[in-house]
């Protein structure tokens, strides 16, 4: 084997995180994405010792477990890499890779886990970012996700699975629109172009919509013909607010510059077992409401008695806290961001969470400042996982146990052997599906100091 080289190869086995793998001739062959007995054309990139890299250039035989229906875009979208598989099926994977991933990084306690199912795989997606742009070069006017293996390619997901059909209307009446009005989208080479993003939220437990515009500010256009539009659509929910943003910077991430608002409310309502949170359309809450819903009960759950103190950390708009506020006599969330903790304490106050408080700054310098002991502290660190200073300061308060949520489990392995080593065990883990038909899931860990 050597650089350059194509081979056909079947996907011998997947690990967590959406790698697949083929062992040929003592070297592991690793390349993204492949599902369990898909045979695949793959272009090796980079070859060492005994492991090397490649790229998935087209599948030339199903795998025996994709009998699932799937969507007219799947294969070339870059959004869902499992949706052909039975949702059963890839349960039971991601438990499989699951428990490899902690007996290989050590934590050999962990030789079966509980993965949770999302009470739905399909159309559970309660925020989705859209783009601009054309399927090829000088094509017309396309809006939804980029082309798998092609950074400048956009494909109209007209038919998406995972979102419902308020999303598929509004996102079909906007491309129609606006190739109609023939306005140009953001070329990210040139840095021309007017049309950017189309970021739709919706609460799924109340149906209240948001859209949000993305563009730059090249063109002076009026969106009111837009707008009055949106609000003729025949929806399920309600649109409670749509808004402009504008956004000049090089980056092709959604960077708020600049928010209008064109019609209704800039903020939106969607509920957690019972509680009602407010949301800003740039606060992160999580992307599977009813998955959330089991994600945060199974926390319940795991904390068992009624603890003096809880610290949220990594709070953000203070779902967390909030909902656990009756397990609790006091807590106090810490949030980076200070516009997701003005939101949080709003929501203390919508719901009577008067035993709720929220604190911005950086848990790795904040930390340090609060004098209260917790007995209890939920973590929720963003995919990279704790930074070492903050870490340092989270063991400083010697709480006697603490629950781990992780979108990032491989991140979450390095955090447990420094949980570890300050003599903390683990009691309890837990996977919960929030991200059906991708190779992602969140896992909850309890440790007991």
């Amino acid at each position: 084997m050597k650089k350059r080289d194509i081979l056909e190869v079947y996907v011998q086995e997947m690990e967590f995180g959406g790698t697949g793998y083929t062992d040929i001739d003592n070297i592991r062959l690793s390349y993204k994405n492949g599902i369990k007995g898909q045979k695949v054309k793959v272009l090796v990139k980079k070859v060492r010792k005994n492991k090397a890299e490649g790229k998935i250039l087209s599948v030339i035989e199903p795998s025996p477990m994709e009998t699932s229906e799937i969507c007219p875009h799947y294969g070339r979208c870059g959004g869902c890499s499992m949706l052909s598989v039975p949702y059963e099926n890839q349960i039971q994977l991601k438990k499989e890779q699951l428990i490899n991933l902690f007996q290989n990084s050590g934590h050999t306690e962990i030789d079966d886990i509980e993965v949770k199912q999302s009470p739905s795989p399909y159309e559970y997606k309660n925020k989705m970012e859209f783009t601009f742009g054309d399927e090829e070069k000088g094509g017309p006017l396309a809006l939804g996700m980029h082309m798998k293996g092609s950074p400048m390619g956009i494909i109209h997901v007209h038919s998406c699975m995972i979102v419902d059909s308020d999303y598929r209307k509004i996102l079909n009446f906007t491309v129609d629109f606006f190739q109609n009005e023939k306005l140009p989208h953001y070329n990210i080479l040139s840095h021309a172009g007017y049309l950017r993003h189309l970021v739709l939220r919706k609460g799924k437990n109340t149906n209240e919509i948001l859209v949000n515009l993305v563009t730059t500010s090249q063109i002076d256009y009026d969106l009111t013909k837009y707008a009055e539009g949106l609000s003729n659509l025949s929806l399920d929910g309600s649109i409670s607010g749509i808004l402009h943003t504008l956004n000049d910077s090089l980056s092709d991430a959604v960077i708020p510059e600049e928010v209008r608002s064109i019609q209704g409310n800039s903020y939106f309502y969607d509920e957690l077992l019972g509680k009602k949170f407010k949301i800003s359309p740039f606060s992160f809450f999580q992307t599977n409401t009813h998955g959330a819903e089991v994600l945060y009960q199974t926390v319940k759950d795991m904390i068992g008695q009624k603890k003096s103190i809880l610290f949220d950390l990594y709070s953000g708009t203070g779902t967390i806290g909030i909902t656990l506020s009756d397990k609790a006599d006091t807590v106090i969330g810490v949030e980076i961001i200070e516009e997701a903790v003005d939101m949080a304490n709003e929501n203390v106050k919508s719901n009577n969470a008067t035993n709720c408080r929220f604190i911005a700054g950086d848990v790795a310098k904040v930390v340090s400042d609060i004098t209260e002991n917790p007995e209890l502290i939920i973590l929720d660190p963003p995919r990279a996982g704790i930074h070492p200073k903050g870490m340092s300061d989270i063991l400083s308060f010697n709480a006697k146990e603490i629950i781990y949520i992780s979108c990032n489990p491989k991140a979450l392995m390095l955090d447990l052997k420094t949980l570890k080593n300050d003599g903390y065990e683990i009691k309890e883990a837990k996977g919960v599906d929030l991200f059906p038909n991708t190779p992602h899931v969140e896992v909850v860990i309890l440790l007991t100091k």
